[in-house]
């Protein structure tokens, strides 16, 4: 359908409860890309959640990539100051300003770190190795298409144009290349550092850049504390 259908089109708009975004009335596509279009705010909620459980210095720097990705956006936003399509359809918008797309933007920096750090940041274990390129191609398929899926969202509930997500994605990608660099080549070789404050080792802040894979490190430590513990308990009760 075209652009011009589309805004003549005499539909209910309603809203996803406790949310902002709008979708036509009936429209069970609308409906379902309405809740994919939510999904860089559950990226930031899990951002926090990391944070203050984790505390882990890569883990506060992505975050900050993506504050300054969405302050890059923010500007961008006011400098170029095109409007969003069918002026007047959604009535709860925090900007007037469409180009570019904050959501697609933010999708795509979010994508294209996480790929950077899966082929690139985590290095390969020896043994499974074939399992461990296999899951890491699954993550980035699905989080590609997530990409994808949201991008094309903002287009569908017609709160952007295709050249708004298009810019979009263009301006988070070279945003999210160059913060990862950024953070590998800059960064990384601080963290030790870093860690090694006061201030960092009151709030528990650590430095995991060295640990090839840390998802195998955290579990086999958990197992050793946790078969040590039960050894010492079961030696108590003897």
């Amino acid at each position: 359908m075209a652009l011009e259908e589309q805004c003549s089109a005499p539909s209910r708009w309603r809203s996803i409860s406790l949310t902002h975004v709008e979708f036509p009335e009936g429209d069970l596509t609308g409906h379902l890309l309405a809740y994919f279009s939510l999904l860089p705010i559950a990226i930031l909620v899990g951002f926090v959640t990391l944070i203050v459980f984790k505390r882990e210095l890569h883990t506060i720097s992505f975050f900050g990539g993506l504050i300054l990705n969405e302050g890059v956006n923010w500007v961008l936003k006011h400098i170029l100051r095109e409007p969003r399509p069918c002026a007047g359809t959604h009535n709860t918008l925090h900007t007037e300003y469409g180009m570019p797309s904050s959501h697609s933007q933010l999708m795509w920096f979010f994508v294209v770190y996480f790929f950077l750090f899966l082929y690139l940041r985590m290095h390969q274990t020896n043994n499974a190795r074939c399992v461990d390129l296999l899951w890491r191609h699954i993550l980035s398929i699905i989080l590609l298409g997530t990409a994808l899926f949201v991008s094309y969202s903002r287009v569908y509930l017609l709160y952007h144009t295709w050249s708004q997500v298009f810019y979009g994605a263009v301006a988070g990608t070279t945003i999210g290349v160059v913060w990862f660099f950024f953070t590998q080549e800059m960064l990384t070789p601080l963290f030790p550092k870093i860690a090694a404050w006061p201030i960092s080792e009151y709030f528990l802040v650590r430095d995991t850049s060295l640990i090839p894979n840390i998802l195998w490190f955290e579990y086999t430590v958990t197992r050793s504390e946790a078969r040590n513990r039960q050894r010492k308990l079961g030696t108590k009760l003897q």
